[in-house]
């Protein structure tokens, strides 16, 4: 197929179009997908065509076949899960990162992506309230996140134990003991695995899934040797935080590297109401975020950061001839497992710059709002009960028995004006809502209750 200067400009403008319908359709449209998967395999799949088709019929075909299949996530009636939208100035942003399709590795390679990358993680440690010397590497999602910042933690205990882990590995190593809370999230034990290690050793957590101070102290009094501590900055079900500053200081007393998921809740630091919750968070040693959760940018996008620059680029970074190293900070290739990728940290720029410090406290507090504003009509329910303290941005509700809680449930995702996960926490099936959309706003709160009422009314 020749090239031309003008190749791109058909099938751009017609994406340009498909994507301002599809956002313009947002305010209005059901949340669940019209058809699944299986209906529509015949019209994406088939044998593959012998001749070329031009772009822009391949965008208008693939807009037209996917667009019965979409979610409406970006929409302010999306509580699934914890997916947040994406801000304007971000969703831009991306778009020009992939129009620029930068290898963001290397500094000396790709100079203009790093340097906005550096900046966005410099405004990230001011704003997450963390060490500025700290390293930041900018990853595909919190899983990743966590498996950095986890890798980071091992090369450091088992180097602090006289063990060459780049010489020798794992084989015969000290075991290094990992105690996490026994509600952590399940990524991370699924970057434990990653990385080889054993499972981790569960601690006793309270009602609302804070890892308890007193058998953390048991625990690690229980054993010696290479030790990490895994804290969590945000539940999955009651979005309740680990009591940080305490359980870090005891940790480090204990000699352990401690890492914090922060997946979503690591952004309650740059809201000045909010920010007790992470109080002694700057004292861990690494930190796994994201941003297209609680800030809103595009897929994908996790954050790790590591207070122990050395400990991350001995286990992640990478040498060779062919590679050109710049002087000045570490290239990107050192902070993350991967060496290709996306400048995945421009839209982070877009949408700090976008915002400002004011705009990111007052998402946060936004999305805090209307948790507590969608709780509170819950809480009018014929039957409802919340069940966890609502300090950030997740609610979790029963309707009497497990039974009826799956019904009502099912009848609001059928319904589709508002959707919402059903999960189980604390031996009870619920109804999970997570706040994470910065277009949320009270007429959305509205629908969505409007629509759990109506559930729950056909019990």
């Amino acid at each position: 197929m020749p090239s031309r200067p003008d190749s791109y400009t058909a099938a751009l403008d017609r994406a340009v179009a498909h994507s301002r319908a599809w956002l313009t359709s947002l305010s209005d449209r059901p949340v669940p997908p019209r058809r699944d998967a299986d209906e529509l395999a015949d019209s994406l799949g088939g044998p593959l065509p012998d001749d070329p088709t031009e772009p822009a019929t391949v965008v208008d075909l693939l807009a037209g076949c996917v667009e019965p299949g979409l979610m409406a996530m970006p929409s302010g009636r999306f509580f699934g899960w914890v997916i947040g939208g994406t801000l304007p100035a971000a969703l831009a942003a991306d778009w020009l990162t992939s129009a620029w399709d930068q290898n963001s590795g290397m500094r000396f390679a790709t100079p203009g992506t790093s340097a906005a990358e550096e900046a966005a993680a410099a405004w990230l440690l001011d704003l997450l309230r963390l060490p500025p010397d700290a390293d930041v590497g900018f990853v595909t999602g919190a899983t990743m996140a966590n498996f950095t910042g986890l890798a980071a933690g091992r090369q450091a205990v088992l180097t602090d134990h006289g063990w060459d882990l780049d010489r020798l590995g794992l084989t015969g190593a000290p075991r290094v003991r990992v105690l996490v809370g026994e509600e952590r999230h399940e990524t991370v034990d699924l970057a434990l695995r990653y990385l080889g290690l054993d499972a981790p050793t569960a601690v006793v957590a309270d009602a609302q899934g804070r890892i308890r101070l007193d058998a953390l102290a048991d625990t690690l009094s229980a054993g010696t040797g290479p030790t990490i501590v895994c804290l969590q900055a945000g539940n999955l079900h009651s979005g309740a935080f680990d009591p940080l500053r305490a359980a870090v200081a005891l940790a480090h007393e204990h000699g352990a590297w401690v890492h914090v998921d922060g997946a979503f809740g690591l952004w309650a630091a740059a809201s000045p109401r909010l920010s007790v919750l992470v109080d002694g968070c700057e004292t861990a040693d690494s930190w796994a975020t994201d941003a297209h959760k609680t800030l809103n940018v595009p897929y994908d996008c996790g954050i790790a950061i590591v207070a122990r620059p050395p400990a991350v680029r001995a286990a992640m970074g990478m040498q060779a001839s062919y590679l050109v190293h710049a002087e000045g900070p570490a290239d990107p290739l050192d902070k993350v497992p991967e060496l290709s990728r996306r400048a995945r940290g421009v839209p982070v720029w877009a949408a700090l710059r976008s915002l400002g410090r004011s705009g990111v406290a007052d998402l946060v507090d936004g999305l805090a709002a209307h948790a507590r504003a969608i709780a509170d009509g819950i809480r009018t329910v014929d039957g409802a009960v919340v069940l966890n303290d609502v300090v950030f941005t997740q609610v979790c509700a029963t309707f009497g028995s497990d039974d009826d809680t799956r019904a009502v449930t099912a009848r609001v995702l059928a319904d589709g004006s508002a959707w919402m996960s059903g999960s189980r926490w604390r031996q009870r099936d619920v109804l999970r809502v997570s706040v994470s959309n910065w277009s949320t706003d009270a007429a959305d709160v509205a629908v969505t209750v409007d629509a759990v009422r109506r559930a729950a009314a056909h019990r």
